[in-house]
């Protein structure tokens, strides 16, 4: 079998490599190189943008890992990250004792508590993906995020209320505070470097379990799941594992999305987060890992460029009193984006990228 790399398969520990050509892992390689450079080059400024991309693609892999592999549509992503950001704050503990808090600020202890938190949560919700699919089950993951929103809302010893908010965990490791610099680090580069970890961690994870038996039974219920069932896939068993690993992946996301900023509260994990990681995924490429992380970049910078419109469109506002506002065009940009992708490139930037990359192989015979 051959990849889109051109290399033909002659055993199958040669299809579940992790890398199949000596091109692919010097890339790799560069990349990680010049990320690990970047804290020493850069703004403060484009360093959270960085953090904030990182951790966005961290959850955006979550959600391909149950609609891009699995085949199961959810809407309900935003449900997850507020599940995994509030177990984090009240483990972490809040400074000024207005919300539930354990005062327990050792990441090691929190990030973990808020993914399984989260795929409890996944795991509780499951079931529905046993018994719908398409449509209905895009309309009840949907639902989790209106019940969410009721929950945070009135909870308000634990959530701080929809005026106050709550403060996010503040991250130490190994006792070592990464929410204050230091001779060696600055603060924002220490969250820079953290989050980097983690997506290495949570990719090459991702990679392994899609290359995994349990990465195969997903393919085979997204492309087909009566036929899957036929040969043996046990889909009640599967699609459960699904959800719980994308709703691990988002608690840890939420848990950590707001750690830079060091706050927020319930109005942060409305529908729109939904639609920015579903558009992620989508114009990423669904069904790979570095499109999860491309959509994530493109995402995270959208709404940088659409601040900058106010100046160049007089008609647009940047108040969200008045309309149409910069609020609202990132709305409609999420949505004609969305539908163009899947019109003209349904692989997204992933086979944008693919298709740069055999066109420049093949040149000057590109045709």
């Amino acid at each position: 079998m051959a990849t889109t790399t051109g290399v033909y398969h002659r055993s199958y520990r040669s299809d579940l490599a992790l890398r199949h050509t000596r091109a692919e892992y010097v890339r790799l390689a560069l990349v990680l190189a010049l990320v690990a450079v970047l804290p020493y080059v850069v703004s403060p400024y484009w360093l959270n943008v960085l953090c904030q991309i990182g951790i966005a693609a961290i959850g955006a892999i979550g959600l391909n890992i149950v609609t891009g592999y699995a085949g199961q549509v959810s809407l309900g992503h935003a449900f997850f990250l507020a599940v995994g950001a509030y177990t984090a704050a009240a483990i972490a503990g809040d400074p000024q004792g207005r919300t539930i808090g354990f005062g327990v600020r050792e990441v090691l202890v929190w990030l973990p508590a808020a993914g399984l938190a989260a795929a409890l949560a996944g795991v509780v919700v499951a079931p529905l993906a046993t018994r719908l699919r398409g449509l209905y089950l895009a309309i009840v993951t949907l639902g989790l995020v209106f019940i969410g929103l009721h929950i945070i809302n009135e909870w308000s010893s634990l959530t701080g209320g929809a005026n106050v908010g709550r403060f996010s965990p503040a991250p130490t490791l190994l006792g070592y505070d990464l929410n204050k610099g230091d001779s060696l680090l600055t603060r924002d580069q220490k969250l820079y470097l953290l989050m980097f970890v983690l997506l290495v961690i949570f990719g090459l994870a991702a990679r392994n379990l899609a290359r995994s038996r349990i990465g195969r039974a997903f393919t085979a219920i997204r492309d087909r799941d009566i036929a899957a069932g036929v040969i043996g896939v046990n889909l009640a068993k599967y699609k459960t594992t699904a959800f719980a690993i994308s709703s691990f992946y988002a608690g840890c996301a939420g848990a950590l999305l707001y750690v830079g900023a060091g706050f927020f509260d319930p109005t942060s994990f409305d529908l729109l987060l939904s639609v920015q990681f579903i558009a992620m995924v989508l114009i990423g490429g669904a069904g790979t890992i570095s499109g999860s992380i491309l959509g994530a970049f493109f995402i995270t910078l959208l709404p940088r460029l659409t601040r900058q419109l106010p100046g160049l469109l007089p008609f647009i506002s940047s108040s969200p009193a008045e309309s149409p506002n910069t609020h609202q065009l990132e709305s409609v940009l999420y949505g004609l984006l969305i539908i163009g992708f899947l019109i003209f490139e349904p692989r997204g930037l992933f086979g944008v990228w693919v298709r740069i990359r055999n066109y420049w192989k093949a040149w000057p015979f590109s045709y």
